[in-house]
């Protein structure tokens, strides 16, 4: 019951019209550069977060979780229309939905992608609702050495589910560990690696790093990327609705595609890119044409679209309760939440209410905004495809430059963010993900703090960390998330070699 009067607090606040305007920018926008191949939400929300500074918390995170939202209903535009993904999340969605796209029925893919993320994105919302003050209710249990334990999971799981390799995950975190490094050390007021530049012993502000990465960085790659790729668009033909035979084959895939996204998405090591290969391969099992596959099926479409929007709901929940970021976009949102100058996490709960509930209520209010943008306006957003990509690329870096220099009007800042961003472009073109890089900033000072504050209790016996049962169970999960992945990669690898051999 609380947590339903907590809920309805959250729709006062997000009902109001200065935030309900801010919600509706949020999603509008998100669509948007969902539509836009190569930008994705934590691009989006990175590039804002300067803009977004003198904004009121509230409504500055209701409308980076629409970009959130929005972006993930936008992003199967591009999947389906261009078999252009723009995040790892929508390459399921294009196997099929690029195929009904050849056979003149786009328009039913983007409808079935547009209804079942409203419908997965809704039930998902309702499952953070009730799911998020749980996970509360446990954290509030931790002490120091449950919180560096929780840390150590923390970047361990986004360095080792963010990418195809344990290697460049770590290289990612430790570039990010030793950016936090830098600056004033609280504890002793040393100067650690400011290089004698005044405008370091602050440290490096998060969101020059962030949008140096993931605004500068990304952009330059996909302009490299962009001159060598052919784009070929499939215009929207015929009925734009769905038929009694397409609703017949989707609300099935809508629901399974809700219940594997959801959980998975707020696992630590979960994210959008694991339920929605689940999804494609649950529905082509559960297929009574399991050959259509590849070729067009409508349920290959509906339910990886609703794991993925599912999925976004689940990655706010460990966000929001524990300071947990499972994917690049949370990492961000994690960086805007250190931006004002609040720490996600249990305390959250009772500190903020205003803004949790605020932020969780504007989610259900987003998912009807999205539904009224997305289905019947299709075509309007097809239209965006139209932009020149050199204004639109451009018109990023020129913000981004705008951006970090009004954070603290100098020119440090943006000297900084454009090695970081040549950098951050460097680790895309070798396959290095930067979510891990972003997640050690934010994180490791904080780790560093909650490690010194248990030797302290314990009066520098760090055998604290393995006689707390949760402390232990947490530190066993990170040693178990890096070691099963090697093994299995090196089993594979064996395996791939006596196959060899033997032929």
């Amino acid at each position: 019951m609380d947590t339903l009067a907590a809920l309805f607090h959250g729709f006062a606040v997000a009902a109001t019209p200065y935030n309900l305007f801010w919600s509706l920018v949020g999603v509008t926008l998100g669509t948007a550069i969902g539509v836009l191949p190569g930008i994705g939400p934590a691009l989006t929300v990175a590039l804002l977060l300067p803009v977004t500074y003198g904004m009121e918390p509230t409504s500055a995170f209701i409308m980076f979780a629409g970009i959130y939202y929005g972006a993930m209903y936008g992003g199967s535009t591009t999947s389906i229309l261009l078999n252009t993904p723009g995040e790892s999340a929508s390459i399921v969605t294009a196997l099929d939905g690029h195929a009904m796209a050849r056979k003149g029925r786009g328009a039913q893919a983007l409808a079935t992608a547009a209804i079942g993320s409203f419908v997965a994105g809704t039930i998902a919302t309702i499952a953070l609702t009730f799911v998020a003050p749980l996970m509360v209710k446990i954290a509030l249990l931790f002490g120091p050495t449950e919180y560096f334990a929780l840390m150590v999971l923390a970047l361990t799981t986004v360095t080792a589910v963010l990418g195809d390799s344990l290697s460049r995950g770590l290289a990612s975190l430790l570039f990010g560990l030793a950016l936090g490094l830098v600056g004033i050390d609280l504890q002793t007021g040393q100067a650690r690696f400011t290089l004698g530049i005044s405008e370091l012993l602050d440290g490096i502000d998060v969101v020059v790093v962030a949008v140096g990465l993931f605004a500068v960085g990304e952009t330059l790659f996909t302009v490299a990327r962009h001159c060598f790729e052919t784009e070929e668009l499939y215009q929207l033909k015929g009925s734009k609705w769905l038929s009694r035979e397409d609703w017949r084959r989707s609300w099935k895939p809508w629901l399974r595609g809700t219940a594997l996204g959801f959980p998975i998405g707020a696992l630590p090591a979960g994210g959008s890119e694991i339920p929605t290969f689940l999804s494609y391969l649950t529905e082509k099992r559960l297929s009574k044409n399991p050959e259509e596959f590849g070729h067009g099926a409508i349920e290959a479409v509906a339910g990886p679209e609703a794991a993925n929007n599912a999925s976004a709901a689940g990655v706010l929940a460990p966000l929001l309760a524990l300071g947990l970021p499972t994917s690049a976009t949370a990492a961000i949102m994690l960086a805007a939440f250190q931006q004002y100058g609040i720490q996600p996490g249990p305390l959250l709960f009772d500190n903020n209410p205003e803004l949790v509930w605020g932020l969780i209520a504007s989610l259900y209010i987003g998912n009807v905004m999205l539904l009224l943008l997305n289905l019947p306006l299709a075509g309007v957003w097809v239209k965006l495809l139209a932009i020149p990509r050199p204004w639109l690329y451009s018109g990023i870096l020129l913000f981004a430059t705008m951006g970090a220099y009004t954070l603290n009007n100098n020119i440090v800042d943006v000297a900084l963010l454009w090695i970081i961003g040549v950098i951050g472009f460097g680790m895309r073109v070798f396959n290095v993900p930067v979510a891990p890089c972003i997640v050690g900033l934010i994180l490791g000072p904080l780790a560093e703090q909650q490690f010194r504050r248990a030797l302290t209790i314990s009066q520098g016996d760090a055998s604290i960390f393995f006689t707390h049962p949760i402390s232990l169970a947490l530190i066993v999960i990170a040693v178990t998330l890096v070691l099963v992945p090697t093994l299995l990669r090196w089993r594979a690898a064996r395996l791939a070699s006596e196959a060899a051999n033997q032929a």
